[in-house]
């Protein structure tokens, strides 16, 4: 008789005899065997390491088991360290994270301090150099996030610059190391009309461009174009101009990239353009620099209340006398700004000039800015200035009936109408960049053109 066949006879006796279930001798000493199988084979399962580097998420059942007993789950494989070495469970990931955002007068180690961090930890970070020197020069708003373990160490640190750049700090065997990040946004192309009616910070609110952007526009055509003065109703524009997104969410615009302005009939365009030095500048469609050696105003100013006139009759000497210069009225304390690059010659005070700042610009060029309230600081005769520096600020020194800039612009010692002299041009493109500037602006000036066309099929267009 089988090992089988006596279970199944014992099992038959003892029901008929009783009348109840009682597990036999042989039946409990077959199931410790079955119980002990089973758990020496989880036992060897434990032990035995699964292959390097898979990662298993099956199941193993036991053969015949019947359904009383629980499926046996592989283990995991283990997490390397930073060696590559596996880590321990006190070696985990594990911390809390907590974002900080930097507030008026904070420093590093204010902000440690408040999160009970080791100033040992921070003196190891900005130890790094280079690497961690932002951290030296965080602003009120910028987001910090620490990650801090439960033993109160700092695990990681990430300073969140801006939207695409930032610093990342975490914690190693032998300190800290530190990397700079940095998230690409994707680049569109937009656009916006506009046509002026009452201005042109209307014009281009209503067309939807920041004022960031109509800036940069009225910068782009500044020396052509005084937009205090020149501007008439009609005037219109077209801009072509980069725009930035990231994860499918703008986050601001880039540069102007082409441009036009129609300026009582006048029409001027302008491309920009990269060098291969990394150096921008806008140019005409021909390759002429948009900038001018001079800037057509030196001042933001409310109105100009005396023009250049030979016979201009003076309000507090009583008599006529020649106005050589524009008077630019504005308030006391308005920054005064050097039309172009040169070196101060004269500054000081100047009979009814008052406070006086003249410049060289070489090649004959010279420039005078009177009745200062005061001079710039930092700057004396001698000091070379570059173009839209801060030179001084309006007041009323000298011969003046209110607060007001008085500016002169001068070729070879004689006196021109600022308003009317013709600017000399900066360098335009240079010849070894002359093809590859045209290769650039062809397609900008096509947009600007296929813009244009659609105004006129439109309507829209004046």
């Amino acid at each position: 008789m089988d090992y089988h066949s006596s279970i199944r006879r014992d099992w038959k006796s003892a029901v008929s005899r009783s009348g109840r279930t009682r597990t036999p001798r042989i039946a409990r000493l077959h199931w410790v065997l079955v119980g002990l199988a089973v758990a020496i084979g989880g036992i060897v399962l434990t032990v035995t390491p699964p292959e390097a580097g898979a990662t298993r998420h099956e199941t193993l059942v036991a053969p015949d088991a019947g359904p009383h007993l629980k499926p046996l789950p592989l283990p995991a494989a283990p997490v390397e360290g930073h060696a590559g070495q596996p880590q321990s469970d006190a070696q985990q990931p594990e911390g809390t994270w907590h974002t900080v955002t930097v507030r008026r007068g904070d420093s590093m180690a204010a902000i440690f301090q408040r999160l009970h961090l080791s100033a040992r930890e921070l003196h190891d970070i900005m130890a790094l150099g280079r690497q961690t020197e932002t951290l030296r020069r965080i602003h009120p708003g910028e987001t910090l996030r620490l990650r801090i373990g439960s033993d109160g160490r700092l695990l990681e640190l990430v300073d969140e610059t801006d939207l695409t750049h930032g610093l990342k700090v975490w914690r190693v065997d032998e300190g800290f190391r530190a990397k700079a990040v940095s998230r690409a946004p994707e680049h569109r192309v937009a656009y916006a009309t506009g046509t002026i009616d009452s201005s042109l910070f209307n014009a281009a609110q209503d067309a939807g461009l920041s004022d960031n952007l109509t800036m940069e526009l009225a910068g782009i055509f500044g020396w052509d174009i005084d937009f205090a003065l020149n501007i008439r109703r009609g005037d219109h524009f077209t801009v072509v101009y980069d725009q930035l997104y990231l994860d499918g969410k703008k986050i601001g615009n880039g540069d102007i990239l082409a441009a036009e302005f129609v300026n009582q009939g006048q029409v001027y365009r302008a491309v920009r353009y990269e060098k291969p030095n990394g150096t921008a500048d806008y140019y005409t469609p021909d390759g002429k620099s948009m900038r001018k050696e001079f800037l057509r105003t030196p001042v933001a100013f409310t109105r100009i209340s005396s023009r250049f006139s030979l016979g201009r009759y003076h309000p507090i000497l009583n008599r006529i006398r020649a106005h050589k210069g524009v008077d630019y009225a504005a308030p006391t304390g308005t920054p005064i700004k050097a039309t172009g690059d040169g070196r101060i010659v004269f500054r000081g005070r100047k009979g009814g000039y008052g406070n006086v700042v003249i410049l060289d610009h070489g090649r004959g060029y010279s420039t005078l800015y009177g009745h200062m309230s005061r001079f710039a600081r930092g700057e004396r005769v001698g000091t070379r200035v570059r173009q839209g520096q801060v030179i001084g600020y309006v007041g009323m020194t000298g011969l003046a009936t209110g607060p007001h800039l008085h500016y002169e612009f001068r070729i070879h010692g004689v006196h021109r109408n600022p308003l009317k002299v013709k600017l000399p041009d900066a360098a335009p493109i240079e010849a070894r960049y002359r093809q590859d500037f045209h290769k650039h602006s062809r397609p900008l000036l096509a947009q600007l053109d296929v813009i244009r066309s659609t105004q006129v099929a439109l309507g829209t267009a004046n």
